[in-house]
């Protein structure tokens, strides 16, 4: 199938029938002027050297020439062809988890994130395989059938969010029944289920599923994310922590129990996602075991640029219109290059030959290059219009097609850079710096690779970076400006530490002096208040002896009145 990619430069081919006008205007000018002069034919006959084809000639090849290259310049491309595949591998589905639990962060940035990231780094690793996708949450769908295209499984798995699940939960069995019937029919290959969750099962059937699949020959392999401390659930919308009807706050945990049952259930092994490095390559050793089969896979085939055998053709008309010359020249005549027709019909027989070889001389490494640039430019549109996720497609899949393309390499950075995915940026500048050449280029890698260190506050590497870049290009003044800064702010983060001791140290002090004081202060209040209830005791003794003493006095006055009152016998006798 053939098209033109910029069709619009066609319009330039108007030009030319103006230019053969003018052409002949002038022709038939000269023409009149030689009438004038006298009759043409005795004019021409005083005229040997001059030839009448060969200024026609040389006309016609400029305007060919200059057709040829509008049509370049409309970008000629031809492809759309299906070709099939041979590969040896296994067949693999993620069944990815996406519901709102795995936006905790008790895992860096997030669960989702983590699962994302461990995907990615599967799906660098597999080479033959072919590979799918399914999300899941309260329901399940299958994000994207089967295939080898690694770049589309990329491509897809960037648009995943808990928001596009309409139903919430998390249905384990119905994602491991989903993905058993998404599997080609072919027998004898290796066919693995990675399940990548928190283990939060809500539905049940878990294990019913994963036993009916490994009775089919299927494999189900579980994937933990997160901790079994547990941790909140962000809700973007509002910045808040989800919360139950009784407006407690609602913690999820890793449910490993749950995990390592499916996986024994499934056939397969359970994985605790702690480290994406180490989780892939025990998946990977447990995939290895899995038996391969050659399959076939479809490919659709891109367009491919076909300017430059236009191109070709037109810089040999050029030079062939250079060759000729106006007059003939009986000294170069048997050189000439059509001087005479012997030697003519061997030059022309040799261009001719030397055009067809150009032609159809393989042309594989041009069409990676070319299909490269084209992806280049389509990310550059995409990357300036903020398409940042359709931009890194199309940087991948330059890198596809050329991996050593350092272009596509800083670009991916860029766009990776711009979705703060920036561990994955810097990998791709470090790239971009081994393979470019050119020192303003790649010193431009290691200012990246310093602004996203200046970013995270890692101020002594960003330094680094800064400095490397300085060496490659001194005359950067925005990457001295941004070196000058990080000096300073390492500086002022050293002292905000120390002084973080120093005020940690004196509240201490502070604290163990008021500590004291107050312990003064307590027994200080203690010994007045013994004193005051002291003194209240005091009071309330002498109240009582003092009532008692006049009591005492009472009483003997009343005895005293009573002696009085009675006969002297008695008064004599108590005498005696």
């Amino acid at each position: 199938m053939f098209r033109f990619e910029d069709p619009i430069y066609l319009y330039l081919l108007a030009i030319l029938p103006v230019i053969v006008l003018l052409r002949y205007l002038l022709v038939m000018r000269q023409r009149r002027k030689l009438r004038k002069a006298g009759d043409i034919g005795l004019i021409m006959g005083l005229m040997p050297d001059v030839s009448k084809w060969r200024p026609q000639l040389k006309f016609w090849l400029i305007i060919s020439a200059l057709a040829i290259l509008t049509l370049m310049l409309a970008r000629p491309q031809m492809g759309m062809r299906i070709s099939n595949e041979k590969r040896v591998g296994i067949e693999t589905i993620i069944a990815m988890d996406i519901s709102n639990s795995m936006r905790a962060q008790d895992v860096e940035p997030s669960r989702l994130d983590r699962s994302k990231m461990m995907i990615e780094n599967l799906v660098d690793n597999f080479t033959n395989d072919k590979i799918g996708l399914i999300v899941f949450a309260g329901d399940a769908f299958v994000q994207l059938p089967i295939t080898a295209d690694y770049v589309s499984a990329k491509m897809f798995l960037q648009s995943i969010d808990p928001s596009m699940m309409p139903t919430q939960g998390t249905d384990i069995a119905r994602a491991i029944s989903m993905a058993s019937t998404s599997f080609t029919q072919e027998e004898g290959i290796g066919k693995a289920i990675i399940v990548i969750t928190d283990g939060e099962d809500h539905e049940g059937g878990a294990l019913e599923a994963a036993k009916e699949a490994k009775e089919k020959g299927m494999r189900v392999y579980v994937l933990g994310v997160g901790s079994t401390g547990g941790a909140p659930i962000p809700v973007p919308s509002t910045g808040d922590y989800m919360k139950d009807r009784m407006g407690q706050t609602v913690m999820s945990a890793l449910n490993e129990d749950m995990c390592r049952q499916v996986a024994q259930a499934g056939g397969g092994a359970y994985i605790h996602v702690e480290n994406n490095s180490a989780a892939k390559e025990q998946l990977n050793d447990e995939l290895d075991k899995l038996s391969k089969k050659e399959t076939s896979s479809t490919v659709y085939s891109d367009y491919d640029e076909q300017f430059q055998a236009f191109g070709i053709i037109a810089l040999l008309l050029i030079i062939i219109e250079v060759c000729i010359l106006e007059r003939e020249n009986r000294m170069l005549r048997k050189f000439s290059l059509f001087g005479t027709k012997k030697t003519g019909n061997a030059l022309k027989s040799v261009m001719i030959l030397f055009a067809a070889t150009m032609l159809a001389m393989p042309a594989t490494a041009q069409n990676d290059n070319q299909s490269a640039r084209k992806h280049i430019r389509q990310g550059n549109r995409q990357f300036h219009g903020n398409n940042y996720t359709e931009a890194e497609t199309s940087y991948r899949k330059a890198i596809q097609s050329n991996a050593r393309n350092a272009q596509a390499q800083f670009n991916l950075g860029n766009a990776l850079m711009a979705q703060n995915k920036d561990s994955l940026a810097i990998v791709q500048f470090e790239n971009a710096a081994k393979m470019e050449t050119a020192p303003l280029r790649k010193s431009m890698s290691y200012h990246n690779i310093g602004v996203i260190c200046q970013k995270h506050q890692m101020f002594q590497e960003a330094i680094e970076a800064y400095k490397s870049a300085l060496r490659l290009n001194p005359k950067d003044d925005q990457t001295r400006y941004n070196l000058e800064l990080c000096k300073r702010q390492l500086k002022n983060q050293g002292g905000q530490n120390q002084n973080k001791d120093d005020k940690g140290n004196g509240d201490k002090d502070k604290q163990e002096k008021q500590k004291d004081e107050n312990k003064e202060k307590n027994q200080d209040q203690n010994k007045d208040n013994q004193q005051q209830q002291q003194q209240n005791m005091s009071k309330e003794n002498a109240e009582q002896l003092l009532n008692a003493a006049m009591q005492r006095e009472k009483a003997t006055q009343e005895k005293m009145q009573k002696a009085m009152q009675q006969p002297n016998r008695r008064q004599l006798d108590k005498n005696w």
